[in-house]
């Protein structure tokens, strides 16, 4: 006798019972339906999305050197909201709504099988842009040049340690503004 592949055999089972949409399933069971945080309310008070880790697309990490010694200081690994990685590479930007989260984590390098090796160690915070172009909020000070900055600490994913995007984040994007303020060359989901 032939063995049927779960997945296969739920079609073959909807086909029979006269179900035209199948539920989306898995090989462990059905898909449940995530809703996606944004980062940002109405007002444009900014935070951690509550489930990034789960319902964001990961962009790509990048590897801060120790100055000191060998390897990396700080990994910082950068994830944005859904469909944000395929808008960029149809058009070359990212689409209002884009939420980007990076998580700053101190790092730390030790000796492995495969060499000298740097890897994540204790969360320091989050920095979060959010995209809007249409300059929504512009007496808020934590908006501005086509996005929303924050910085929260570690443990505060709700209370942004920033005051105003011009002086605690545009400074450290400067050299990123001809690519819209973001660091792209390091996310090569980008890449077409």
């Amino acid at each position: 006798m032939r063995k049927i592949k779960p997945l296969a055999f739920t079609a073959l089972l909807l086909a029979v019972a006269g179900c035209d949409k199948p539920a989306a399933t898995t090989a462990t069971g059905p898909v449940e339906k995530v809703a996606v945080d944004s980062g940002a309310d109405a007002s444009g008070t900014l935070r951690v999305p509550t489930n990034y880790r789960d319902t964001y697309q990961y962009l790509g990490t990048w590897a801060v050197a120790d100055d000191k010694a060998a390897g990396s200081k700080e990994m910082h690994i950068v994830y944005a909201s859904p469909g944000a990685a395929a808008g960029h590479r149809a058009n070359g930007k990212f689409a209002d709504g884009t939420t980007l989260v990076k998580e700053v984590f101190e790092a730390t390098t030790g000796p492995m099988t495969t060499g000298t090796v740097s890897h994540t160690k204790t969360l320091k915070g989050w920095f979060v842009m959010v995209k809007d172009s249409k300059n929504s909020h512009p007496d808020n000070k934590l908006w501005g040049e086509g996005w929303g900055w924050a910085w929260f600490d570690q443990g505060a994913p709700t209370k942004t340690t920033s005051t105003d995007y011009k002086v605690d984040c545009l400074t450290c994007h400067e050299p990123a503004k001809a690519t819209d303020w973001t660091y792209v060359d390091g996310y090569p989901v980008l890449e077409k």
